[in-house]
């Protein structure tokens, strides 16, 4: 009679946050000390690691726009077979999981593969980047709402309708919170002048929450002048629109504030 004990493995998908390893949740700190196996993204900081069993075996999958990356197929390829060795797995990503990760299409993986999924949320980049300055994200008297939007649309996908987005933005009074927009951000900012004023405040952030953090601020019509003059580059958020006013640096230059960039 085989008397072995059954394993039981599980996966749970924890964001790490936007770098800080302070910023992590409580749970999500239990959950990779309790890891036997993590999968690591690229943007996840090293500190974060800190946390797990040194007993876990931690692989890291790389993931960042632009980049060379590890196939999402692969991935999930690993967390099926390690979940069915009895293993306890952490997909451990950058920010939230579900905010512009892949969380979503590993979930589908998982359950079509009968594993149920737990889901520890992160601290999304764009708003740690944001509050990070001081600013918030909605205002009663600026912001009625906020758009998470990625830059870097799926291989076949046309993207985002950039003039739509800044027309709507501009009639309901949301921010922008771009994420990913480096690259096409010659196109992004010609479609957002086409919906918002060139005098739109804007915030770039890099780095977000990181010794290494650097910001500078802006306007919509000055955007990728800025971003080339102040070298900034990836992986930055662009916060667009009237709460980027709020920021501690914007304050006193505002009265004269005439599309120069403000870095930090």
């Amino acid at each position: 009679m085989n008397t072995s004990p059954v394993l039981t493995g599980r996966c749970t998908l924890v964001g790490a946050g936007p770098g800080d390893p302070e910023l992590l949740t409580l749970k999500a700190v239990k959950a990779i000390a309790n890891a036997t196996v993590l999968l690591v993204d690229d943007l996840v900081h090293e500190a974060v690691l800190a946390h797990a069993s040194p007993t876990a075996r931690i692989v890291h999958v790389g993931k960042r726009g632009g980049c060379s990356s590890t196939p999402q197929a692969f991935i999930d390829k690993l967390m099926i077979q390690a979940v069915q060795a009895g293993e306890q797995v952490v997909r451990l990503t950058g920010g939230d999981p579900f905010i512009f990760g892949r969380g979503g299409e590993e979930v589908e993986h998982l359950r079509a593969a009968g594993i149920d999924v737990e889901v520890v949320n992160g601290i999304t980049s764009g708003l740690a980047g944001m509050s990070s300055l001081g600013a918030p994200l909605t205002h009663r008297d600026h912001a009625h709402g906020v758009v998470f939007v990625t830059g870097h649309a799926k291989p076949g996908d046309s993207g985002t309708d950039w003039p739509q987005l800044a027309r709507t933005a501009q009639q309901a009074k949301l921010t922008l919170v771009i994420y990913m927009g480096v690259s096409q951000l010659d196109t992004i900012t010609q479609g957002l002048l086409q919906g918002l004023p060139a005098a739109t405040p804007v915030a770039i952030v890099q780095h977000a929450s990181l010794p290494t953090q650097r910001q500078a601020f802006t306007t919509l019509g000055d955007l990728v002048g800025t971003m080339n003059r102040e070298g900034l580059q990836r992986p930055s958020i662009i916060v667009v629109g009237a709460v980027v006013q709020g920021a501690r640096a914007w304050a006193s230059p505002l009265q004269n504030f005439q599309g120069t960039a403000l870095v930090a």
